[in-house]
């Protein structure tokens, strides 16, 4: 692989369906990122065999193994030092990050969530939704903060809430337009076309075009 891809490090907890979206997008040859490690805090969780399978180095991490949450992320930050990484991506990770260890890469941190963000942060997102009864509800990917799901967005893609939803069909239908959002949206940050200014997301001018493709072709139709 290229020299000049962006080398990024996936943190997983689970199944790792925006895993394999990103290394099927990594795959391509005019993709500017490559996955140079997976690493999961759950020994059993499915991302790993994702990793395994694309040839990329999986590693595990397990909190509970550690005394203090200072002590796990040290762990962390030594599989990704290791791996020569220079962004991370948050894909289902199930831990939330200090703000020393974001700051050891500053605005360099991504994460994906399954909800129109500001409404709806943390877990159950797809649930939330459909207690409060919203008719759109979709999907975001921002810049991680040391909030729960308040950092800068980077990009959404929006999906109907219909009348016989649950919160597996919502769910899934979401989980569509994650698959597509995520890589995009990796595209634009490693490539500078976005950008975190203290508080705030910058969208460079060239970005225009690919910035309204991250809207969801149809999904209001």
């Amino acid at each position: 692989m290229s020299a000049s891809r962006a080398r990024l490090g996936v943190l997983v907890s689970g199944s790792g369906s925006n895993l394999q979206a990103l290394l099927d997008a990594c795959a391509r040859p005019d993709y500017p990122a490559e996955v140079a490690c997976v690493v999961s805090n759950v020994a059993t969780a499915y991302a790993l065999e994702r990793a395994r399978a694309a040839g990329v180095p999986a590693v595990v991490v397990d909190h509970k193994a550690h005394a203090s949450k200072v002590d796990f992320e040290q762990a962390l930050l030594g599989a990704l030092r290791e791996a020569r990484v220079e962004w991370i991506c948050l894909a289902g990770f199930m831990r939330l990050l200090s703000a020393d260890f974001l700051g050891r890469f500053p605005g360099r941190v991504l994460n994906i969530h399954p909800s129109l963000l500001p409404s709806f942060p943390g877990l159950h997102a797809q649930r939330q939704a459909l207690e409060r009864g919203v008719k759109v509800a979709g999907c975001t990917v921002h810049f991680v903060d040391a909030g729960t799901d308040t950092g800068p967005i980077i990009g959404q893609a929006a999906v109907p809430v219909l009348p016989d939803d649950d919160e597996k069909s919502l769910g899934a239908r979401i989980l569509v337009e994650e698959h597509r959002l995520y890589p995009l949206a990796v595209r634009l940050a490693v490539t500078g076309q976005v950008s975190l200014e203290g508080a705030r997301t910058r969208v460079a001018a060239r970005a225009t075009t690919d910035a309204l493709a991250l809207r969801s072709p149809g999904a209001m139709e």
